[in-house]
């Protein structure tokens, strides 16, 4: 997993509403796709209600490659309800295993 900054995920994710968040979860699906993840296809994350199923399916992904450090259910809650900021703690559990 690359290591970012995230207060910098945060803060972009604000700053352009959601575009870099966009690109974010893209880029962290192919890297844990690569790492052995079974994530979908990141088109269904743009359609109605099959988004919810993709993005446990990448909470999943998260579970897996951090190796059950960070779990799909807080993961999952994380992001939804927090939006950006479940997204920058995210981001730093991948970052201690991006060190490790």
């Amino acid at each position: 997993m690359k290591k970012r900054n995230p207060p910098a995920v945060f803060g972009l994710s604000l700053i352009t509403c959601g575009i870099y968040a966009c690109f974010w979860y893209y880029y962290t699906k192919e890297e844990m796709v690569k790492a052995g993840a079974e994530i979908p296809t990141f088109i269904l994350a743009f359609i109605p209600i099959i988004n919810l199923y993709w993005l446990w399916k990448w909470a999943k992904g998260v579970e897996k490659v951090t190796q059950n450090a960070w779990g799909a259910v807080p993961c999952f809650i994380c992001v939804i309800l927090l939006g950006p900021i479940g997204m920058a703690i995210t981001q730093a559990q991948f970052n201690k295993i991006a060190t490790a």
